[in-house]
């Protein structure tokens, strides 16, 4: 007779949990923990979970809009960013993931038909997204590209029907400094505000950014929804944006509020007229040891040089 002694550590087959039972209870437990992640951090239960229009990425490219060089490694344009809110630093990555991006409403007020508020995700849902490839200019002289994804600003222009004495769009960031640590500096003058005219706005190169690389946008890109106008410096394009005003007077930006001396409201990019400590003749291509010469209106005069007509002494470059 065959006799088998079982090891200490072995107990009868009949008294193992079921393979389904377990993985129930994995699943009941993660999901609890969860919920007590969520009540200790609540800014963050958003910022963690699956982007609401997730379905709608990849957008199909407009192959209108090309680049004269690669585009930038996806990494390398996530882990170097200008995002004050979260420190002065270029790696913002993990602070900025404290910002809870749903829900999100997006105010639009000011000289409008009929003042609304709605959701990030309904507003996204309403326009009509597409990825297009940019340069980008930072007025630090660094310089990448970019396949965004988003929606013509002058749709959402189109949406908030502005009343004939709106000469402006004014922009905003959230406003929260238990989530933003760069908001309790009091030096500077929250919220980040930008503004473009309504003609730039209007303009087809203005996007309203949503997505970057084929996915929604990350927090330290300027989630849920961020400005890009590529023939300004990148100071101009806010992110997290949670408020649209039309407005008849020049908004105050947050640079030009900052050091006006250095940052005017124009900030069109111009390889002849330097920052007041730096060159802009040229610029540094993000991830190569390559120095390009900085392009007029960044390449894309042919499409905008015209709104500045009449304007030869607006100081239009910062």
């Amino acid at each position: 007779m065959l006799i088998k002694t079982r090891a200490g550590w072995e107990i009868p087959e009949s008294q193992a949990t079921p393979e389904a039972t377990f993985m129930d209870r994995r699943r009941f437990i993660a999901a609890g923990a969860g919920l007590i992640a969520g009540a200790a951090l609540p800014e963050m239960a958003f910022a963690q979970g699956a982007d609401p229009t997730l379905d709608l990425y990849p957008a199909k490219r407009n192959e209108a809009y090309k680049l004269d060089r690669p585009v930038t490694e996806e990494e390398l344009a996530a882990n170097y960013n200008n995002f004050y809110e979260f420190g002065t630093s270029k790696d913002v990555v993990a602070s900025a993931k404290r910002l809870g991006t749903r829900p999100w409403t997006v105010t639009i007020d000011g000289l409008v038909e009929k003042p609304f508020e709605i959701g990030v995700d309904e507003l996204i849902r309403k326009m009509p997204l597409e990825e297009r490839l940019y340069r980008f200019r930072c007025v630090e002289a660094w310089s990448m590209a970019v396949p965004w994804t988003g929606f013509p600003l002058k749709k959402l222009v189109e949406l908030a029907k502005p009343l004939s004495g709106a000469k402006y769009v004014q922009m905003q960031t959230f406003m929260n400094p238990r989530v933003a640590p760069g908001q309790s500096q009091r030096w500077y003058p929250w919220p980040y505000t930008e503004g473009l005219t309504i003609a730039e706005a209007s303009n087809e190169l203005a996007l309203m950014v949503t997505g970057i690389y084929g996915k929604p946008v990350p927090n330290q890109h300027g989630a849920p929804m961020r400005l890009i106008v590529p023939w300004k410096y990148g100071f101009k394009s806010v992110k997290s944006i949670n408020k649209i005003s039309f407005v008849a007077e020049r908004p105050k930006t947050f640079w030009e509020g900052l050091q006006a001396s250095e940052y005017g409201f124009w900030a069109n990019v111009n390889p002849e007229v330097s920052h007041p400590r730096w060159s802009q003749a040229s610029e540094q291509v993000l991830g190569s040891r390559e120095r390009r010469p900085t392009l007029l209106f960044n390449g894309y005069g042919e499409q905008v040089a015209d709104l500045y007509k009449g304007l030869e002494k607006e100081r239009l470059w910062a």
